[in-house]
């Protein structure tokens, strides 16, 4: 954890609810896959083929019903495997209340047809028993630093250079000012905590983020920008800012491909 801290900026299932989010999720593909659910037609009929080409990349729709909301980056959407595994999530989680969270949506199908399936395999044996063992250790040969190499460069993003005049709203190049912190130095001591929040509300990965703010950082100093005002309210409106952007990145005509985890 302390060295994916370091190379990453963020830790997945680094918490306790994130980590029993993960292992609910990996049951139910550890569920799937022993019973077979996917040759069921109604299975295929909700969840779709599972024989569909497993994606490197996917493009979400945020408002969509007709999946459930689990893990980040709406990741049920990405393959139908992933949304049966989230969907058994879901259902799986003590106090979920998900009749209720589900009211309405077209999701709420894909639940009760998991509880009616849950009840139908309970106690039977699994379909497939095979002890054999997937990328055992003595065939791994990837080093540490070649899998972060290979990890960050997965995530590396060049962000649109479109950041002067929403900069230069938020601080000041007045010369009156020249006495008030610099706006490079203001981002930088808040980058963590604003890095933080913006990866929390929309998924975004805080090394690309952490680029981001490397670059923005870059164009106040050479902008020449001052931090003027309350301190608190910069730090709200530039967080603002930089969800904005990174929203924009996403999801604007020109978004990026959204990478499946």
């Amino acid at each position: 954890m302390k060295i994916e801290k370091k190379m990453m900026l963020d830790v997945e299932g680094g918490t306790w609810s994130e980590c029993m989010a993960i292992l609910r999720h990996e049951t139910g593909h550890a569920m799937q896959h022993a019973y077979q659910l996917q040759r069921r037609r109604r299975w295929q009929q909700l969840f779709g083929a599972s024989s569909k080409h497993y994606p490197r990349y996917y493009r979400p729709n945020p408002a969509s019903r007709n999946y459930v909301q689990h893990l980040r980056l709406w990741y049920a959407q990405s393959h139908p495997d992933e949304d049966f595994a989230e969907t058994f999530a879901v259902w799986l989680r003590p106090r979920s209340k998900w009749r209720t969270r589900y009211a309405g949506w077209p999701a709420l199908k894909k639940l009760e047809y998991v509880d009616e399936l849950m009840q139908e395999i309970a106690g039977k044996r699994p379909l497939v028993t095979t002890r054999e063992r997937v990328d055992p250790l003595h065939q791994l040969s990837e080093t540490i630093g070649e899998h972060y190499q290979k990890k960050q460069a997965f995530y590396a993003f060049k962000a649109p250079k479109t950041y002067d005049r929403d900069l230069s709203r938020l601080f000041s190049a007045d010369p009156r000012h020249r006495r008030e912190q610099a706006a490079s130095l203001f981002i930088r001591r808040h980058r963590a905590q604003i890095r933080q929040l913006v990866a929390r509300w929309t998924g975004e990965n805080q090394l690309t983020l952490d680029a981001v703010l490397d670059d923005m950082i870059s164009r106040c100093r050479e902008l020449n920008l001052r931090a003027v005002g309350s301190k608190q309210k910069l730090v709200v409106n530039f967080t603002i800012l930089l969800t904005a952007k990174t929203m924009h990145a996403l999801f604007g005509p020109s978004r990026r491909k959204w990478i499946a985890l």
